[in-house]
């Protein structure tokens, strides 16, 4: 009865001295309080695989985020001169045919851009560069988009060039006609 007692004690010891682990409520990039729309919301579970470097901050309260190896760092509009879409167009530039575009890099660059927004949006006062976030984000998904169709992939109303081309335009901040034009030229090379 007294060994008994011993091993019970003894697995009782143990289970308290374990780390507790405790899963986060939120992603490691959503570190403010402003709570965010549904549709931003809904969006953070395709996002599970990003990881945060806490030692670097992309945008005030917001950690660099890395997806398949890709650190928003390294692809910061906001470290460019260019306008934001002026920077997409040189920064995520795909092959003269679409369809031999690597869709994976593509994806992870837009999966850090959907995490720096998320974790934008749940920061108070950010709308500032939030609009300008949108502007490579929406290029991104432009560009997937469009390999995609060039692929042969059949895609929803949402996803397509044509309304994915609209949300560029839409949030081109400080774009020149130039790189309007130049996407244009690109909604037409599928």
């Amino acid at each position: 009865m007294l060994a008994h007692s011993i091993v019970l004690f003894s697995l009782a010891t143990l289970g308290f001295s374990a780390p507790l682990l405790v899963q986060r409520a939120n992603p490691c990039f959503i570190t403010g309080t402003v709570p965010l729309a549904a549709e931003v919301a809904a969006g953070l579970k395709s996002l599970q695989a990003v990881t945060c470097n806490t030692a670097v901050q992309v945008a005030p309260g917001v950690p660099d985020v890395i997806s398949g190896g890709i650190a928003y760092s390294t692809i910061d509009f906001q470290k460019s001169n260019s306008s934001p879409l002026g920077f997409a167009l040189k920064t995520f530039a795909t092959p003269d045919d679409p369809a031999d575009a690597d869709l994976t890099v593509l994806q992870n660059q837009l999966n850090t851009y959907l995490a720096v927004e998320a974790g934008v949006r749940s920061q108070p006062k950010s709308g500032a560069l939030l609009v300008k976030l949108k502007g490579p984000k929406f290029f991104l998904q432009f560009q997937i988009a469009r390999v995609q169709a060039a692929n042969g992939v059949q895609l929803s109303a949402a996803d397509t060039v044509e309304h994915q081309l609209g949300k560029v335009t839409k949030n081109a901040v400080g774009a020149s006609a130039s790189e309007l034009a130049q996407v244009q030229a690109l909604a037409e090379n599928i």
